[in-house]
């Protein structure tokens, strides 16, 4: 199978294309701008495997991808390339729209041009909004988004799902809950936590802390897609849950305890604007008809995650001191 894969120099692309690449039958081309999250450093053990080849481009740009297709002609697409900072989306929201909407619309048409047979759009719980307790959001569930980052993927899920339904083009979504594990750029909770726990930095919570969110390590989402690129059925979502949630304070007084810190580290500031109290997802329908489970419970994956940064304190360094301050300052700088 050739595989295309947008976004794979990122946190959850990377350990896709370190999962799939397992398998000797498989060609992958990485397509990825290379922003601030896109690290080539997560993709070190696989650079010089003759199955993967790597090729810098913006999804947005057609020349680029219809020159990517050209040449490798995929069969298969699994689309992860997005701006994917909720933070980012509400200081700056232009790059959210031009790589999530623009650039999923060039990858749709040029994907379609060159009949490819199956199509993965990667997307997000957040699309569902904040949800009242008990409930839990299947596929069916109404699109809420709040920040302009879930409005964007929001958009884009629709916008692929339309090609099913206007083209028949072989379109399956995906949206996941929280990802966490090794190589997550550190601006989001987990990793931000864990790197400033290890340097005794304070620990930034969002107003009270008591956001709820369902946590999913990185390898059982990659799972997921696997399941879903092979078996999923065509203009279908899929919704891939980790089934443990958690408040976002009692994650980070997981992350302190696991790393003997103290909580006096912790630093309650000014909630951000439309921010989502409750994210829950139903997974029935992605375990029930593909027979997937996540295998890595909450405890055990926090323990692999603080202990793969606590070892690879260079690729922090590396992060904090490189290509992504200067885009930082270009996109964000000034705002």
């Amino acid at each position: 199978m050739k595989l295309l894969v947008t976004g794979g120099a990122g946190f959850i692309g990377s350990a896709f294309i370190r999962l799939v690449l397992g398998d000797p039958t498989v060609q992958i081309l990485n397509v990825d701008k290379l922003t601030y999250a896109g690290n080539l450093d997560n993709l070190r053990s696989v650079e010089n495997n003759p199955q993967y080849a790597f090729v810098r481009a913006d999804v947005a740009d057609r020349a680029a991808m219809r020159d990517a297709f050209e040449h490798h002609r995929p069969e298969t697409v699994v689309h992860f390339a997005a701006e994917s900072h909720v933070d980012r989306s509400i200081l700056n929201p232009q790059p959210v729209f031009d790589t999530n909407l623009a650039g999923t619309f060039t990858l749709l048409e040029t994907a379609r041009a060159f009949g490819v047979a199956r199509f993965v759009h990667v997307s997000t719980d957040e699309v569902y909004g904040s949800i009242e307790t008990p409930l839990e959001a299947d596929e069916a569930y109404p699109l809420k988004p709040s920040s302009p980052y879930s409005a964007s993927k929001a958009g884009s899920d629709l916008l692929a799902l339309s090609y099913f339904t206007t083209y028949r083009f072989p379109v399956v979504v995906t949206r996941a809950s929280n990802n966490y594990g090794p190589y997550q750029f550190p601006e989001k909770l987990l990793p931000l936590m864990i790197s400033n726990a290890l340097q005794d930095r304070p620990l930034p919570v969002y107003g009270d802390g008591q956001q709820i969110r369902d946590w999913l390590y990185v390898d059982d989402h990659c799972r997921a897609i696997l399941a879903v690129l092979g078996g999923g059925r065509d203009g279908q979502i899929y919704n891939i849950g980790g089934s443990r949630s958690l408040a976002n304070l009692d994650v980070i007084g997981a992350i302190l305890s696991a790393t003997g810190k103290p909580e006096s580290l912790i630093q309650h500031v000014g909630d951000r604007p439309g921010h989502d109290r409750r994210y829950a997802l139903s997974s029935r329908k992605i375990m029930s008809e593909l027979q997937w489970a996540p295998l890595v419970d909450f405890e055990d994956g926090l323990r692999r995650t603080i202990r793969w940064y606590q070892d690879n304190e260079p690729w922090l360094e590396h992060l904090r001191t490189g290509e992504y301050q200067r885009y930082y300052a270009e996109n964000y700088g000034n705002r």
